[in-house]
């Protein structure tokens, strides 16, 4: 039994479930238009375990203690999964079209500068008040949307605007239960939503992104019933989740369940679509 407890603890810390969810929202994409592949959706797979760890060490002195002390006592094992990422990334990279790897830069900097400070500027982009939330989504939203569609050889138009805005959307829902977490870890200077207009107002804030991420879907060009009925359940369960999402929450609250939406998501589509 204390086996499994350290490798799902390994599963979820290591970075693995969150990778996991990034490359369902990667084939999310892909699956909307009817695109079987895979190449981009491993690529972001991989390159997420090797971007959050990176981040999670790079800055391991501001986490919470017990967070701290987990990634101390499992350094072995988070370098050899990050290395063997590293490797994967690596040959799929050479898989790449020039035009996708081009589309991904601007995302691959907004990762590295995250935490890394910027030479001219002296600080990370995530130290910038009120960035935080958004930098994140918009990372998220253009390696899972508009990367694997380049990538596939789909020309970005209206409709791709809009699942980009979606899928912006979702990203800060989901993400707004991490801030309300760490409200008292994160630097005050940093501006979080929660920090700047309270647990309250953000979880509203949120709830209207939820709302709205569900209303575009109508604005495309074609609507189709099943993926409303899909996206009213994503809406509704991430509303569900950011509104009972609290300060003093369990570990795994924000970390497996609420990560856990992408690949439900994603589950859905493959059941019903």
């Amino acid at each position: 039994m204390q086996f499994l407890k350290r490798f799902f603890d390994f599963y979820i810390f290591g970075n693995i479930h969150v990778a996991l969810g990034v490359y369902c929202l990667a084939q999310i994409t892909l699956l909307q238009y009817s695109i079987q592949g895979y190449v981009s959706s491993f690529f972001v797979f991989f390159s997420t375990i090797i971007a959050y760890n990176f981040i999670r060490y790079y800055r391991i002195s501001t986490v919470m203690n017990w967070f701290s002390d987990w990634l101390k006592s499992n350094k072995a094992g988070i370098l050899s999964l990050t290395t063997v990422s590293l490797i994967f990334m690596a040959i799929l990279l050479f898989k790449l079209k020039v035009a996708a790897i081009l589309c991904l830069l601007p995302f691959v900097f907004c990762t590295f500068f995250y935490v890394v400070p910027i030479p001219i500027m002296k600080e990370s982009l995530r130290n910038i008040p009120g960035i935080k939330l958004f930098l994140i989504a918009i990372s998220f939203a253009g390696s899972t949307v508009f990367f694997p569609l380049v990538q596939n050889g789909i020309s970005i138009g209206y409709n791709e605007c809009i699942v980009f805005i979606q899928r912006f959307l979702f990203v800060v829902v989901i993400t707004i239960p991490f801030d309300i977490r760490d409200i008292h870890c994160d630097d005050i200077t940093m501006k979080t939503l929660p920090q700047s207009i309270g647990i309250k107002s953000a979880k509203i804030v949120g709830l209207l992104f939820g709302i709205l991420f569900f209303i575009l879907e109508l604005f495309k060009e074609t609507v189709v019933d099943i993926n409303m009925y899909i996206l009213f359940t994503i809406a509704l369960g991430s509303s569900i989740f950011l509104f009972f999402s609290k300060e003093n929450q369990s570990k795994y609250y924000s970390a497996f369940w609420v990560e856990s939406l992408p690949i439900i998501w994603w589950i859905l589509i493959l059941v019903f679509s």
